[in-house]
């Protein structure tokens, strides 16, 4: 089985533009593909993680990746999949986010000579001109066509900025210059990227008359239809400093049982033989497929000794063990804490377990809060300042944890 079946297997592969092409190419090891990240926050988060297992894949697999941080077209922002416009961002935050994305990326991705490169996209897009642009490639757009496109057809009502109508341009921009420069024959990203990655291949055949590819990867969802690393606090970062290794290990074990499958095949560096032995395990086995899910990834994104270790908490706070030590904690300071003590809707807003006191209400309402191991069933309840001090461990549902202390 070659690389490309392998990819078809594990169910990554949502849409391709010449699908004989492109499987004997990346079969022998002749992409040399892109992935665009732009640079919109400080860290890459779980969204990102499928597109950089796939460059790993395929780098095992002998072809080469060129790893695009977009420094440029983050000073415009992409419209896909979006309802608003993007908050614009300063130079000095996208290129510090950018800095950032690097460092991360190279837990995945073997840079150096022969190997994978990086590049920014701000080292020729922010020194373009614009009559020039406009000549060379402007004149290769259909705006008939461009509306057309999905990512644009769905802000249309809301309102589309001609800032943000140009990213299709510039990502196009981006393939060209990369099959000029560093002979890029192929493009990658997530299906919601296909009519920008379809433009960018036919600007590249209209341009230069060489054939260029694009494939799509599946978003991976879960079962109620949100993109991947999104929960009720917000999304779910590589960086440790922002989503800890419990953290993540934790987000992993908690997926749905009708995802845990889909996210192993499409994850998860297990063979597919381990894989289809796995589908053959008891229903009453889906707790240890969900383990090994959890371990496998926050391995891969943290290491060994942070992954063990998560593990280890997970499972001593699972059969009411009190190994606590790496949970994740908020400390909270002396002034924030009456002698009183703090009311328990307050504490879990400030450590993050939810997003305002009325979700905290009807949490408690339902009997999902747990203190210590005592559930708590009033509003009113009230963690003395005195327990704070020892260290308090919170429970929401059966299976986020959460320890408060006064420091």
């Amino acid at each position: 089985m070659g690389i490309y079946e392998e990819l078809q297997e594990r169910g990554l592969i949502a849409q391709v533009t010449n699908e004989a092409e492109i499987r004997d190419l990346i079969n022998r090891g002749g992409a040399r593909f892109y992935i665009g990240f732009d640079p919109t926050a400080d860290s890459l988060h779980v969204g990102h993680f499928m597109a950089l297992c796939l460059m790993k894949r395929l780098q095992m697999a002998g072809n080469r990746p060129i790893v695009l941080i977009g420094g440029g077209t983050g000073f415009v922002g992409d419209p896909s999949g979006r309802t608003d416009m993007r908050s614009m961002m300063t130079p000095e935050i996208i290129q510090h986010n950018c800095e950032c994305f690097k460092k991360q990326m190279e837990r995945f991705i073997e840079f150096g000579e022969d190997q994978a490169i990086m590049v920014n996209n701000a080292d020729w897009l922010l020194d373009l001109k614009y009559v020039e642009l406009l000549r060379d490639v402007g004149a290769c757009f259909s705006v008939n066509n461009m509306l057309r496109a999905e990512c644009y057809k769905q802000r249309m009502e809301r309102g589309l900025s001609f800032l943000e109508f140009n990213y299709m341009i510039m990502q196009s921009y981006d393939f060209l210059y990369l099959h000029n420069h560093y002979g890029c024959n192929m493009q990658f990203g997530g299906d919601d990227q296909w009519s920008n990655m379809l433009f960018g291949a036919d600007l590249i055949r209209r341009k230069t008359g060489d054939d260029a590819y694009a494939m799509t990867i599946t978003l991976l969802l879960n079962s109620e239809g949100n993109k991947m690393g999104k929960t009720a606090n917000g999304a779910v970062w590589l960086d440790p400093n922002k989503t800890t290794p419990f953290e993540f290990y934790q987000y992993w074990r908690n997926v749905s049982d009708a995802d845990v499958m889909k996210c192993i095949r499409m994850l998860t560096f297990l063979s597919l033989e381990e894989i289809a032995e796995m589908e053959t395990w008891e229903d009453s086995r889906i707790n240890e497929k969900k383990e090994i899910l959890a371990y496998q990834l926050t391995e891969l994104v943290h290491g060994k000794e942070e992954a063990d270790k998560a593990q280890k908490v997970a499972r001593s706070l699972f059969s009411g063990g009190g190994d606590d030590k790496d949970m994740p904690t908020t400390e909270l300071s002396d002034h924030e804490v009456s002698e009183n003590g703090m009311g328990i809707l307050d504490v879990m807003v400030l450590c993050g377990l939810v997003k305002s006191k009325g979700e905290a209400r009807r949490l408690v309402d339902q009997g999902g809060v747990t203190v210590n191991s005592e559930k708590i069933s009033s509003q009113e309840f009230t963690i003395a300042k005195e327990t704070l001090k020892d260290g308090v461990t919170i429970r929401k549902g059966k299976k986020v944890f959460h320890k408060v202390v006064l420091k």
